[in-house]
């Protein structure tokens, strides 16, 4: 995989499901179509957008099934959540990528709720990348997990050659986060994680980002992040003030109940639920 391959906008897919309580893989195939047909580079599986704790195995089985077999036929990226708080789960999670077709690169959060020490964490993503057929881009999300990673840890774990990149969603774009884009090494991408932060992040030196709020105005999380890439803040600055109140009606409510209402609303998904 090569550093480029992480640039541009990421879609985390929300999983959609009908009825019945079962995964509505037209709707989840619409949804990712329509997304890359608006120029989302790739798709993201089984992210927090993707109700993962909420699928059985097989589920989680069959939505990346999905999204690789769409993904490899449009020859575009697949990243996909592999990771929980236990170690032996993640590395086989990561071990069964190795034959999934589209597949660059896993997501792979920091360990939760047993709140591990930040050099235990780096241990635990060593270990995992040591083994893993695919690159880590490690979630860095400290309101959800109870931990985060810092300047130093990140800064650590870029240097190690299985790890391509961090999902930075630390509720702003502060110093730590600064030194990370100024001191990483070339090849390791920094994609914003916090939706209302993009355009400033990849200003920064940041690769993209990894946006739930990008299912709806896709095209616009697009021409914004293209524009930022390009370090043109004049052309970003439109876009991220025109979406900044989309971002903050979807996460009003824990995600993705704002986002799964409107996609249903809009005839994108079958049900809400």
């Amino acid at each position: 995989m090569t550093s480029a391959q992480l640039r541009g906008v990421y879609v985390p897919l929300v999983t959609p499901f009908g009825d019945d309580g079962s995964v509505d893989f037209t709707s989840l195939q619409r949804l990712a179509n329509e997304s890359l047909d608006a120029g989302a580079t790739g798709l993201v599986a089984l992210a927090t957008t993707g109700e993962v704790t909420s699928l059985t195995d097989d589920e989680r089985d069959d939505v990346v099934r999905a999204l690789s077999e769409l993904s490899a036929d449009r020859g575009t990226p697949l990243i996909v959540g592999a990771a929980t708080n236990n170690t032996d789960v993640t590395v086989k999670r990561h071990h069964a990528l190795a034959d999934v077709p589209g597949v660059i690169a896993s997501l792979a959060v920091v360990p939760y709720y047993v709140r591990p020490s930040e050099s235990a964490i780096v241990r635990h993503f060593e270990f995992v990348s040591e083994g893993s057929p695919v690159p880590l881009v490690i979630y860095n999300i400290p309101y959800r997990t109870g931990r985060g990673l810092g300047p130093d840890s990140l800064l650590e774990l870029a240097s190690i050659p299985g790890i391509a990149g961090v999902k930075q969603a630390v509720g702003s774009l502060d110093a730590d986060t600064l030194r990370v884009l100024a001191e990483a090494p070339s090849d390791f991408a920094v994609l914003g994680g916090d939706d209302a932060f993009l355009a400033p992040l990849v200003l920064m030196g940041g690769a993209g980002a990894i946006a739930a709020s990008a299912h709806l105005c896709t095209d616009r999380f697009v021409a914004m992040i293209d524009a930022a890439l390009a370090g043109d803040a004049a052309k970003a600055r439109p876009h991220a003030e025109a979406l900044l109140p989309l971002v903050q009606a979807l996460f009003a409510e824990p995600s993705p109940a704002v986002l799964k209402a409107i996609l249903h609303e809009e005839g994108r998904i079958s049900t809400p639920s």
